[in-house]
This record gives C-alpha cells, structure tokens and sequence, in this order.
C-alpha cells in the first residue's frame, strides 16, 4: 500500500492505537514502579510464569519473548536474582541450558501485578482491542 492510498481514518486509527498501547504501558510502569521493580523485569517475570506448557523457560527463550540480546537478558536475569525473585538452574535435559525459575518472592510481585494488569486490560474493553481479551477470567 503507498501513502496516496491511505486515508486520514488510516492515520486516525494507527495513532489512536499506538495512543492507547502508551497509555496501557506507562499505567505497566507505574505499577511496577510502584512494587519496586521495573517495567523489564515485570516483562521477565511474566514470560517465564507465563510460558507455554511450562514453569520456567530458558535464557534464549527470555531472549525471544523479550526481542533483547541474550547478553542483556543475562544482565536482566543477574538483577532478578540478586532481589531474589528469580533463580537459575542448570538444564535437565540439556546441561548446556539454563532455566531461570521464579521464587517465592517473584511469584507474590508478578500475581498482584498481573492482578492489576487484567483488571486494566478488562477496563480497556471498548476502547482499545485486546486479542484474548474475551479469554481473561474475570472472577474473583
């Protein structure tokens, strides 16, 4: 598509989008800043609880999920630890690997944090489109 076919609503629709992804990301940087953490390493947090079919997920993998340098998820990974929210362990199948696991303190931080990041998500129905959003339990 070349720019003489876009129309104003093309400009409209994409700068409300991207006015509404802002608007949920400084409210995640707030809330972590608020539990005395980052936005990056509640976006850590999140991918390792939060990956698929398993508790934990490996360093490369926190790489992918996080589209960062592996080197700079290690760095990540160091900080984590030394707040103890994270630790590492070597790889069961492959003791080339490591996997980085939460610990207590990283699971209390990331279930009041997700806790409060669905109920904005659930606040944004209507007026921003959330993919899964339909998916989210809003139950106690």
């Amino acid at each position: 598509m070349t720019s003489s076919r876009l129309s104003k609503k093309d400009f409209e629709a994409l700068s409300q989008f991207r006015y509404q992804l802002r608007c949920f990301l400084r409210f995640s940087e707030e809330a972590t800043h608020q539990r005395g953490i980052t936005h990056l390493q509640y976006q850590l947090l999140l991918h390792i609880r939060g990956f698929p079919g398993r508790e934990w997920a490996t360093v490369g993998e926190l790489a992918e999920r996080l589209q960062a340098h592996h080197h700079g998820v290690v760095s990540l990974i160091s900080r984590c630890e030394k707040l103890g929210l994270v630790k590492r362990q070597t790889g069961r199948t492959d003791r080339r690997s490591v996997e980085v696991h939460l610990t207590r303190a990283g699971h209390t931080i990331l279930n009041d944090l997700v806790t409060q990041h669905r109920e904005e998500l659930l606040r944004l129905q209507g007026i921003f489109h959330v993919p899964g959003a339909d998916e989210l339990d809003t139950g106690p």
